[in-house]
């Protein structure tokens, strides 16, 4: 069973490479999933956490202008499995042609489906046996400031 998720922040920790890793932090379901991902990953979703834009479009604010020109639309995004230490996540987008929606699923690094997601405001899914594996109690992480990002999302400042 999936958990609706909020990004409660980024942060650095110590990840495969050392120490000061960067790293988004999912709360969902009173617990919270550390995703180590890649500066450039960070940076895109730090900008998107704070609603600031980039002097120039960064890849994800390319793609959903691309989907949403080509009349498409992004629904949700599931981190949906955990395999060897990496998170795997799907992104469910819907397009209408011809007056008929059509359903597509893609793969993707959970990294571009949260910075995507946090760019169109769509849901954040967790599912239940990423949590049981990754999960952890939200006292174990040192989160020093919050601000209020607006309606749909908790977001958290870096």
């Amino acid at each position: 069973m999936p958990h609706e998720a909020s990004v409660r922040g980024l942060g650095v920790g110590v990840g495969e490479d050392g120490p000061d890793a960067p790293v988004v932090l999912l709360a969902a379901d009173d617990q919270v999933v550390p995703i180590f991902v890649s500066n450039d990953q960070a940076q895109s979703i730090g900008h998107a956490l704070r609603g600031e834009p980039f002097k120039r479009p960064l890849t994800h604010d390319l793609f959903v202008e691309m989907v949403a020109e080509f009349g498409g639309a992004v629904d949700r995004v599931r981190i949906d499995d955990l395999a060897e230490g990496t998170f795997l996540a799907k992104l469910d987008a819907e397009q209408y042609a011809d007056g008929e929606r059509h359903a597509a699923t893609f793969d993707a690094r959970p990294s571009d489906a949260i910075a995507i997601a946090l760019r169109v405001d769509c849901p954040i899914l967790v599912d239940e046996a990423v949590l049981d594996r990754a999960g952890r109690s939200p006292d174990q992480f040192d989160i020093e400031q919050e601000h209020d990002p607006g309606p749909g999302q908790d977001h958290g400042e870096d």
